[in-house]
């Protein structure tokens, strides 16, 4: 499995302290030297740098070719800020994720919490989908709802969304599987009896 981050990496650290059986980080991926790489090589984690330049198309090739080099099964978008281009998306169609701080289709985008505060929901949540060529539209995997409490602030109701995101994507990843039948697509078995191989 590749993970791409742009941060501190506190979702990635979740990713990394729940591995077991069911699946392994490969590598990691960033667009700049951040925290987050620097929890990775930590816990013994191939780390990849990938810089965006002027010619954005160059960065999508030579990011995909970093993140091919792992050969993941799956490839998460934990934290990543950057909108990846279409050779990548088709390169890692299907297997490439996204956590996301709303209960998609509502407040799609960047500012998720604030939005969603702003709009006066009782409910909120985040959002496991799968990454398309538009932002926050692909097809949803799994959802956790939180309740926004009166007065609260958009920090304190990101810190609180972020606790329930860690715990939903360990779950997709420990129930996800490669579908051979579907063009090798991530899929996530919510009543899987049967055992497996991990996912790398």
């Amino acid at each position: 499995m590749a993970v791409l981050v742009s941060g501190s990496g506190t979702l990635l650290q979740s990713i990394l302290d729940n591995q077991d059986d069911s699946y392994r980080v490969s590598v990691v991926v960033a667009d700049t030297n951040c925290p987050a790489i620097e929890r990775a090589a930590a816990a013994g984690v191939r780390t990849e740098i990938v810089e965006l330049g002027q010619d954005r198309a160059q960065w999508n090739r030579a990011l995909r070719d970093a993140v091919s080099q792992g050969e993941p099964d799956i490839v998460v978008s934990a934290g990543f800020m950057r909108i990846v281009g279409q050779e990548f998306l088709e390169r890692f169609e299907g297997r490439l994720i996204n956590t996301h701080p709303a209960l998609l289709p509502s407040f799609p985008g960047a500012h998720a919490v604030r939005d969603a505060l702003a709009y006066g929901v009782k409910v909120t949540g985040t959002t496991v989908h799968y990454i398309d060529a538009d932002v926050d539209t692909g097809e949803i995997i799994a959802q956790k709802a939180v309740e926004v409490r009166d007065g609260e602030t958009e920090a304190e109701l990101h810190e609180r969304i972020k606790v329930h995101e860690r715990a939903l994507i360990v779950d997709v990843l420990r129930r996800a599987h490669i579908d051979n039948e579907n063009d090798g697509k991530v899929s996530v078995s919510w009543h899987r009896t049967t055992s497996r191989s991990s996912v790398r």
